[in-house]
């Protein structure tokens, strides 16, 4: 079956920098719009940054200039290098792989920015 698993998650102090990965399995990647979300405790999930089949990005307002978003089509992989950490990216991320009405979902990761 189809599994998305990210990675890179942790403990950050504000300033610092994670990178986050997501290795997906048994699905044809190239074909796929994959994109970032995060939800903080209480608050919807929210589309953090997004990649096209062919590359075009797209960020929030909010992580815009800090975050930048990629894939790896060989190694059916996308990443997202986050810089600048603040308090309030502290949140689960998690890794979505679309086409069409085809959606999938990786289990999330933590990410805690704090001193």
């Amino acid at each position: 079956q189809v599994q998305l698993v990210e990675s890179g998650g942790g403990l950050v102090q504000p300033g610092g920098s994670l990178r986050l990965s997501c290795a997906a399995f048994n699905i044809a990647f190239h074909s796929y719009d994959m994109g970032w979300y995060r939800q903080a405790p209480g608050k919807q999930r929210e589309l953090v940054a997004g990649i096209t089949v062919g590359g075009t990005t797209t960020y929030a307002d909010s992580v815009n200039a800090r975050f930048t978003i990629s894939r790896d089509n060989a190694k059916k992989a996308a990443f997202l290098q986050m810089n600048n950490l603040k308090p309030e990216d502290t949140a689960v991320y998690y890794c979505n792989a679309k086409w069409g009405l085809r959606g999938f979902w990786g289990q999330g990761t933590q990410v805690t920015v704090s001193l």
